[in-house]
């Protein structure tokens, strides 16, 4: 059992880390050819992506130069409003991000008071969202629409790949995926229902800790970047 320790305003609460993840493949517009010009220079020349990179992009460029970009999170809104998380969206952070694949991670310690919301915009590329804990593999397309727990295990590999390689992603091929992701409050009633967490499960743990962090049945542990897998820490 998955256990994230995060920080609510002053104090450190607990909370079941859940395996759950909601999605969809929705119909969003295509991305115009002078945006893909746009952030293909931007991933070659600022962010020079090495395989598992996973960095921010300039969304209000992004925002200005393609004019779908609105019709894009209106349907995400839309889906989201569907599984009765209201408005949620309108009022959470959202970002531009590339990842050129992602090695095995967990983002409780740095985001354990939230849900990921992500919407994929380009093509496939085969490449795959694998979460180990579950086995479960999202082939990642333009619309392709996810909601998952911040402490879930997850990384984007290649889609006849059983982990992550460094090795499958060629320096003269491109396996970049462009994404647009939204931190959703856990603590939210609509978002912790959504996602069946339960909260407050180790109280007392939770008092003795100072920072976010990750617990595997009651115990610190670290996630293998290739396999996914869990080990005790060294």
């Amino acid at each position: 059992m998955l256990t994230s320790y995060y920080r609510s305003g002053d104090a450190i609460r607990s909370r079941c880390v859940s395996d759950i993840v909601l999605t969809s493949t929705l119909d969003v517009p295509m991305t115009s050819e002078r945006v893909l010009a746009d952030w293909q220079r931007e991933t070659s020349s600022q962010l020079a992506l090495e395989p598992g990179d996973v960095e921010a992009m300039p969304l209000a460029r992004t925002q200005v130069r393609w004019p779908e970009y609105k019709r894009c999170v209106q349907i995400m809104s839309d889906w989201t409003s569907s599984l009765g998380l209201r408005d949620v969206l309108a009022d959470s952070d959202v970002a531009l991000m590339a990842c050129r694949g992602a090695r095995y991670h967990h983002d409780a310690a740095q985001y354990g008071d939230a849900a990921f919301c992500n919407l994929f915009l380009s093509e496939d590329k085969g490449l795959d969202l694998h979460f180990p804990s579950t086995g479960r593999r999202i082939p990642l397309t333009r619309g392709t629409a996810v909601i998952f727990d911040t402490g879930q295990p997850h990384a984007v590999i290649r889609r006849n790949s059983t982990g992550f390689s460094a090795a499958d992603f060629a320096p003269d091929e491109d396996y970049i995926q462009i994404f647009l992701t939204w931190e959703l409050p856990i603590e939210d009633a609509h978002v912790g229902r959504a996602l069946d967490v339960v909260f407050d499960v180790a109280r007392s743990t939770a008092l003795q800790l100072d920072e976010e962090q990750l617990w595997l049945n009651g115990a610190p542990a670290v996630l293998c970047p290739e396999s996914g897998r869990w080990h005790r820490p060294e």
